[in-house]
This record gives C-alpha cells, sequence and structure tokens, in this order.
C-alpha cells in the first residue's frame, strides 16, 4: 500500500512510491488505517529530518500514537512547503538556517532567535487557516538557488536553470524565467535563501548549481 505522505513544494501532501531524500513531521495526521485525517498540521513546528534516527530509532511511517513521517525528495521541496531544518536531528543545518534567517530578519532584542519565534512566523507566512499555500510575487531575476516558483508543475530555481519537479526528481533544466513569477517558498525562506543558507538539492536538478 503506497501512502500518502509525500509533501509537495506546494505543501500538499500527496500519494506516490518514491522515497524522499529526506523527513520530517507536523504531528500526527493520520487514522488507525494510515490515512489522513482532515488537518494537515497539529503544531506550527514544521520539522526537515534525516531518514535516520540519530540514536538509530524509526518507529515506521504511521505508527499508532505518533507522529506521521512525511517525506520530500530534497530539502528546497521541503522548505518551498513551509518547513525549516530540525534542530535535534539536524542541528548544524538549523543553526545555519536561523544565522541566515537572523541576517535576514534581524532578531527583535538582538538576540539570537529561538526557533518557537521562527516556528511562528513561518507559520504565518507559508500557511492560511484554510489550509491554502500562502504565495508571493517576485522578479525572478532576484530569486536564489532553491527557490520554488509556481507553473504547470512546480519549478525549482538554480543559479542558471529552472528544473521542472516530479516526486521522482526534476525534469530536463529549462532557461530560468524573467519578469515576475508567483513565488511558493515562503517569502521569509526567501529571504534566508538570500543571506546564505544553501539547501541541499537533488542530484537530478544540482548540475547546475553553483555556490
Amino acid at each position: 500500500m503506497t501512502l500518502q505522505n509525500r509533501v509537495a513544494p506546494t505543501g500538499e501532501i500527496i500519494t506516490h512510491p518514491a522515497r524522499g531524500t529526506l523527513t520530517g513531521n507536523r504531528g500526527i495526521l493520520h487514522r488507525p488505517d494510515q490515512t489522513l485525517g482532515t488537518p494537515r498540521w497539529q503544531h506550527p513546528n514544521w520539522v526537515i529530518c534525516t531518514l535516520h534516527h540519530p540514536r538509530g530509532k524509526y518507529h515506521g511511517p504511521m505508527p499508532d500514537r505518533a507522529w506521521t513521517a512525511l517525506f520530500f525528495l530534497d530539502e528546497a521541496v521541503a522548505l518551498a512547503a513551509g518547513h525549516r531544518p530540525c534542530h535535534y536531528c539536524q542541528r548544524v543545518r538549523a543553526r545555519a538556517f536561523r544565522a541566515a534567517w537572523d541576517a535576514a530578519q534581524g532578531p527583535v532584542d538582538g538576540t539570537v532567535s529561538r526557533m518557537p519565534d521562527l516556528d511562528r512566523a513561518l507559520h504565518r507566512a507559508r500557511v492560511t487557516r484554510s489550509r491554502q499555500q500562502i504565495v508571493h510575487r517576485a522578479d525572478a531575476a532576484n530569486l536564489p538557488t532553491g527557490s520554488f516558483i509556481a507553473g504547470p508543475a512546480p519549478i525549482l530555481l538554480t543559479q542558471n536553470a529552472a528544473h521542472p519537479y516530479t516526486p521522482a526528481g526534476y525534469g530536463p533544466p529549462q532557461p530560468r524565467p524573467t519578469g515576475t513569477v508567483t513565488v511558493l517558498t515562503p517569502a521569509p525562506t526567501i529571504a534566508a535563501l538570500r543571506h546564505g543558507y544553501r539547501p541541499d538539492i537533488h542530484t537530478t536538478a544540482r548540475d547546475t548549481r553553483k555556490s
């Protein structure tokens, strides 16, 4: 049985057999029969985790009374869907993301931002109460590597190309678009990308990626 636990750049949780390179969660979303209920999150701290638990634990994708494991093609997809690196299993990346966030936003009191505050701000920027992804408009020329924009299918931007998304990998590279585009990646995450955060990108799109 193929489970509904794959996350697209639009934030939708879809059914697809391909395995992602990262996992994460938004709380307990599934019912005892391993199908999803109505909620698409139970808390604002949507995280991105490694596939392997730091202590070697694995509870399965949809266990009884435990969080629903969600899967992403890569980190750029997870960021577009509104997630951020987990401070437990990806501490180095979480700190790098928070540093870029602070460089872009500036902590309110001059100290390092706390993850709960970051999560609340990110939640306001990624989804409405009616589960609609919040998008914004921007000049394509100013969007950093790792940004996702809307198209017939979601499109990942690297430095020199645009890559159509599929759950199993990216399609052939196309020229980067010009002009104003609709951006799927939340605005504060785009700001963090502009300020030095470099998401991990699937090998099917990494050929044109440059630091």
